[in-house]
C-alpha cells in the first residue's frame, strides 16, 4: 500500500530488515508469556537504532527526534511493540539537553554501547495523576546527598532497565511563588537504590506493558545525580514529555498503518456470497477513514519533530499529534477487528494483541480529554476547566 508520506527511506529499511528477524509468533509469545523481549531490544542497541538522539561524540547517531520517531513508527509497524524500548529515547533528550558535561560523559557512551539502558521516567503518582506540579515526593538535601521520600505509579520497564529520571519536588509547594517552581529531576542508580530505600511492587495490567508502583524511604542519592540546576526540573522534563507525545504518536502511526494494511488484505481475500467483503462500501469506508486519519495525524506528527529538532516551542504540536495519531489508530484497530470477524479474536492473527496495546494510548501518556483542555486553554483562549 503506497502512503503519501514516504520520508527517511534509508532509515526504514533497516528498521524493516532487524524487525524482519522477530515475526509476529515472536511477538506473539511474548505478549502470552508476558516477557520482555530481551532479545529484540538488544538487537535494536546493537544496531545503534537506541543510540539515535546521543551525539556522535558521545557514541550515539546524532540523529533527531524525527528520525526517531521513524525507528519507532517502524517497530510498531511491523508488529512489534515500541512500548517496550521507547522511554530510552525519550530520556535521553532530558539528558542530553540538561545534563551536565560531566554527566553526559560519564553515561551517554555507555548508553550508546548497550552497557547501560536509561528506558525510566518516575513523575506520574497515584494521587495526582498528571496534575504534576502537586507531586508530594520530595528530595531533601542532606549535605552532599539528597534524602528522597515519597510514591511514585506507572513507571514502566524499570525492572529493564539501569537508570530512571525522576521528577521530585525539593522546595515544598507553600514557598514556591509559582507552582511549577521548586520541582527538580534527578538520575536515579536503580540497582542501587533497590538494595536501600527503593521499593518495586508490579502491577498487572491487560497489555504486556512491564509497569510498576515505587515507593521511597529515605532513599539516598549523591548530589552530583541533580540533572541541571535545582528547582527547574518542570521545565527540563517539559522536554522530555513534548518528545515522548511526539515518540507516541509515531507509535500510533505505525499501529495505524500495521491495521489498515492487516485489514485490507484480508478484505481482499475473505469471500462471502460468493464476493470478496472488501467489495462492499460498508466495509471500505470505515477502513479508507481509517486510513485518511492516519495520514492526517502522520502530518501532525511531523511538524512537531520538526518545531523539537528546531528547538522551537511545540507544546501544542507534540499534544495535537499524539491526539490524532492515538484516536486514528484506535479507529483502525476497530475496523481490522470487526472485519476480521471472529478471527480477530484469535491470538495467531495478531489483531486481538495490536488492539490492546493501541488501546493505552488513549489514556497514556496523557489522557485524550487532558489533551482537549490544553488546546482550549492554551491555544483557543478559553478559560481553565480546572
Amino acid at each position: 500500500m503506497k502512503h503519501l508520506s514516504d520520508n527517511y527511506q534509508d532509515i526504514r529499511d533497516g528498521v524493516r530488515a532487524l524487525c524482519a528477524q522477530f515475526p509476529a509468533e515472536y511477538h506473539r509469545n511474548v505478549d502470552e508469556e508476558k516477557a520482555y523481549p530481551e532479545d529484540f531490544v538488544d538487537a535494536l542497541t546493537r544496531e545503534g537504532w537506541m543510540a539515535a538522539l546521543i551525539p556522535q561524540d558521545y557514541g550515539g547517531s546524532g540523529l533527531g527526534l524525527a528520525e526517531a520517531s521513524v525507528i519507532m513508527e517502524e517497530i510498531n509497524r511491523a508488529g512489534g511493540n515500541s512500548g517496550a524500548c521507547h522511554g530510552q529515547m525519550y530520556n535521553m533528550t532530558t539528558l542530553v539537553r540538561h545534563g551536565s558535561e560531566a554527566q553526559r560523559e560519564a553515561y551517554l557512551p555507555k548508553i550508546a554501547a548497550g552497557e547501560l539502558r536509561l528506558q525510566s521516567m518516575g513523575v506520574t503518582e497515584p494521587t495526582t495523576g498528571t496534575d504534576t506540579t502537586k507531586i508530594k515526593t520530595t528530595a531533601v538535601k542532606q549535605g552532599d546527598r539528597y534524602v528522597i521520600n515519597g510514591q511514585k505509579v506507572w513507571i514502566s520497564r524499570v525492572q529493564h532497565s539501569d537508570f530512571m529520571i525522576l521528577l521530585a519536588r525539593t522546595t515544598p509547594l507553600a514557598e514556591v511563588s509559582k507552582k511549577s517552581e521548586g520541582l527538580s529531576i534527578f538520575l536515579v542508580d536503580i540497582k542501587e537504590a533497590m538494595k536501600d530505600g527503593m521499593a518495586v511492587k508490579p502491577i498487572d495490567n491487560m497489555v504486556n506493558h512491564e509497569t510498576n508502583e515505587l515507593f521511597f524511604d529515605n532513599l539516598e542519592i549523591p548530589e552530583d545525580n541533580l540533572i541541571g540546576e535545582e528547582g527547574k526540573g518542570f521545565k527540563y522534563i517539559l522536554t522530555g514529555l513534548n518528545a515522548e507525545r511526539t515518540l507516541i504518536a509515531a507509535e500510533c502511526i505505525g499501529d495505524g498503518y500495521w491495521f489498515t494494511d492487516k485489514v485490507t488484505a484480508y478484505v481482499s481475500d475473505r469471500q462471502v456470497f460468493g464476493r470478496p467483503i472488501g467489495q462492499n462500501q460498508g466495509v471500505q469506508f470505515p477502513i479508507a477513514e481509517a486510513f485518511i486519519e492516519v495520514e492526517a495525524a502522520n502530518l501532525m506528527r511531523w511538524k512537531a519533530c520538526g518545531l523539537y529538532d528546531a528547538g522551537q516551542p511545540c507544546g501544542a504540536e507534540a499534544n495535537m499529534a499524539k491526539y490524532l495519531a492515538a484516536k486514528a489508530s484506535w479507529e483502525a484497530a476497530n475496523a481490522c477487528l470487526q472485519f476480521h470477524g471472529g478471527f480477530g479474536f484469535a491470538n495467531e492473527y495478531d489483531v486481538e494483541r495490536k488492539f490492546r496495546e493501541t488501546r493505552l494510548y488513549q489514556v497514556a501518556p496523557i489522557s485524550t480529554n487532558l489533551i482537549l483542555s490544553y488546546v482550549a486553554e492554551h491555544i483557543l483562549g478559553l478559560p481553565r476547566s480546572f
